[in-house]
C-alpha cells in the first residue's frame, strides 16, 4: 500500500510525457506537411523537426496517422472529435444570445479555416493515394455534414433561420460556404483580404438561411 501512490505517480508522468513527446510530433508534421506536402515529408524529417528518433516517431503513429492528427490539431485543436461542438471551434457558441450567435459562429469556423486549409488540401490530395488517409477524409466529411444539419437546426431554433427553409439543403451549401476550400480559394489563393471574405461570407450564408425552397428529392 505505501508503493502504490509512487507507482501511480511514475505511471502518471510517463503518460504526460507520452503525450507531450505526441504532440511535439505532431506539431512537426504539421509543419513539415504543410511547407513539403505528404510525398516529399519523410518520417526522417518529421523526426529531426521534432527532435526525437525516428523510431519515436515510428512508434507515435504511421505517417497517414499523423497527417489526419496534424490537420485535426491544426484545425479544431483537438485530435478525433465527434464533433466541432466538442472542440475549441465551437466552444461557448451555444450559450451565446441570437444577436451574437451566427457572427461569433462564423468567425470562429473561419479562423479555424484560416489555421487548416493548407493542412486541408494536403489531406484531399494524400487521400488520393492513401487508403487510410481517404477512410479519415469520409470520416471527416460525415461529421462536417453532421455539424452543419446541427448548425442549420439551432438557427432555426433561435428564429435566425427563416422556418421555411429545407435543412437538408441548407447545410449542404454552408458546409460548402464554409469549406477550407472556400477560405483556399478566395484568400489564399485570389488574394481577397479577410474583411472582404467576412463580409462575402455572412451574406451568402444570410441569402442561404433566409431562402425558401423545396429540397433536391422534390
Amino acid at each position: 500500500m505505501v508503493e502504490a501512490t509512487p507507482r501511480a505517480y511514475r505511471s502518471e508522468l510517463r503518460a504526460r510525457q507520452a503525450q507531450e513527446t505526441r504532440s511535439r510530433i505532431v506539431a512537426a508534421s504539421a509543419r513539415l506537411f504543410a511547407t513539403q506536402g505528404y510525398q516529399a515529408t519523410t518520417i526522417a524529417a518529421i523526426a529531426r523537426e521534432a527532435g526525437v528518433s525516428a523510431e519515436t516517431v515510428k512508434t507515435t503513429a504511421a505517417k497517414a496517422e499523423l497527417l489526419i492528427a496534424a490537420f485535426e490539431t491544426t484545425f479544431s485543436g483537438s485530435e478525433g472529435a465527434d464533433s466541432l461542438a466538442d472542440t475549441e471551434v465551437a466552444a461557448g457558441l451555444l450559450e451565446l444570445p441570437d444577436e451574437v450567435f451566427l457572427d461569433v459562429a462564423l468567425t470562429q469556423i473561419t479562423t479555424a479555416n484560416a489555421r487548416g486549409h493548407g493542412l486541408w488540401t494536403v489531406l484531399l490530395g494524400a487521400a488520393l493515394s492513401d487508403p487510410v488517409v481517404d477512410a479519415a477524409l469520409h470520416r471527416i466529411l460525415e461529421r462536417r455534414g453532421a455539424d452543419y444539419r446541427m448548425l442549420v437546426s439551432e438557427l432555426r431554433r433561435r428564429g435566425i433561420a427563416a422556418p421555411g427553409i429545407d435543412e437538408a439543403t441548407t447545410a449542404d451549401a454552408l458546409s460548402f460556404l464554409l469549406s477550407p476550400e472556400s477560405y483556399q480559394q478566395l484568400v489564399a489563393q485570389s488574394g481577397w483580404t479577410t474583411d472582404r471574405y467576412a463580409a462575402w461570407l455572412r451574406a451568402a450564408v444570410d441569402a442561404e438561411i433566409t431562402a425558401t425552397r423545396l429540397s433536391p428529392a422534390d
